[in-house]
Order: C-alpha cells, then structure tokens, then sequence
C-alpha cells in the first residue's frame, strides 16, 4: 500500500471512531508523525492533504522543515519529542505546538523565547501516565500544581494535556487518567493515541492523535 493510501486509510479510521464515540465529524486531529522520514517522502503526505506533522528532535527537524514550510502555507509542526532548555529558541522559532512542557525549566525557556521572539505557540504539558522512571513527563499528581504553575507563574496558556502510555499496558486507564486530569486542570485538548492505540484513545476523548508508522511505514 502506498504511502497516500495508507494516510486516507487513517483519515477512515479516525472518522469511524470518532462516529461510534459519538464525536462531531472531523472533531479529531490527526498528527502525521513524520520522524526519521526525508522531505521528499513527507511531501507526499502534503500533497494528499496532510498539513500537521509532528516531529521528535528540534535539530532534524531543521534540516528539513523551514523549506517544507515555505513551500506550503498551513502547515502546523508540533514538537512531540523531548526538549532540553539548550534547544528552547530554535523549538520556539520553528515550531507551531510543543507538547512536551513537563517541568519547570523548560516551561521558563520557552515562556522567555516567545516573548523575545514576539510569538505565540500552543503548548502541551506531558504527563507521566505510568510513572515510568526512564520517561519524560510530570507525575499526574502534580500535573495540576504544574498547569497552575506555569499559568500563574509564568503567563503561559496550556491548552491540553499529552501522555504515552507504557508499551506493555493496556492504554484505556492511562488515556482516562489523562482525560480526567484535563478536566481538573481545565484544559480542552488531548493528545493521546499513536498507531496501535488511536482508535481506543478517540473513545476516550483524544481531540488529537499523533500516528507515523500506519502512515509512513516502519522506521
């Protein structure tokens, strides 16, 4: 199957799940994650239609992403990967959504880089669902002090919450966790579900779904 069909054959599946938790049509986003691949084959998603991307690693991303951009306006980048505080400006200035805020130096780079740079990215705290010690993310006990935190403190706006859920755990419990957190902490928006779990994160309330291999092919 090529690439194209592979991504229409998401798109029909995100559709359909959205349809049996009774979602409104088109109510969830589809991240196309986009790591490891070259421009030439990302360019293949674009031209199908595809225009939010998500992407691991800020210096990668650099060497293919400000061209990408310049040749098709709308595209939204969202940095789905680690961020170390070293790497906060060029994050800042390439990227549209950081998903990955989850602890307090980081939050203080990024707060100090928009407003140096005069812009405005959507941002993400990632949680820890399954308090895995070799993963980034805040423990779900502290995410609201941390939401709070990074409003009151640092003038940031959060507007969803971003976990993965350990690889050898049933996701449904880490995907209702983080539901509930968001509640608790006011914000709107999920993002939960990669390619093997999409459809049950949807049942769950994902407002966005992040899925390279379903579409790109293995790394």
């Amino acid at each position: 199957m090529e690439l194209q069909e592979r991504l229409k054959e998401v798109w029909s599946k995100i559709d359909a799940a959205g349809r049996d938790a009774g979602r409104p049509a088109r109510s969830v986003q589809l991240v196309a994650v986009s790591k490891t691949f070259d421009a030439d084959t990302i360019r293949l998603a674009i031209e199908a239609g595809q225009r939010i991307f998500g992407e691991n690693r800020v210096q990668e991303s650099q060497g293919k992403w400000p061209e990408l951009k310049a040749e098709t306006p709308g595209i939204e980048l969202h940095l789905i990967g680690p961020l170390q505080s070293n790497k906060a400006a060029e994050a800042v200035a390439l990227f549209d959504v950081i998903e990955t805020i989850d602890r307090e130096k980081i939050a203080r780079a990024i707060a100090e880089e928009m407003k140096r740079q005069g812009k405005v990215l959507r941002l993400y705290v990632q949680v820890n669902t399954g308090l895995e010690p070799q993963k980034a993310g805040v423990a779900p006990g502290d995410t609201a002090a941390f939401v709070n935190f990074c409003r009151s403190e640092l003038g940031l706006t959060i507007e969803g919450l971003m976990c993965i859920p350990p690889a050898d755990e049933n996701p449904g419990p880490h995907f209702a966790l983080l539901a509930k957190l968001a509640e608790k902490c006011g914000v709107q928006r999920l993002s939960m579900g990669m390619s093997g779990d999409y459809e049950i994160a949807i049942a769950f309330g994902a407002t966005s779904v992040r899925v390279g291999s379903a579409i790109f092919g293995a790394r």
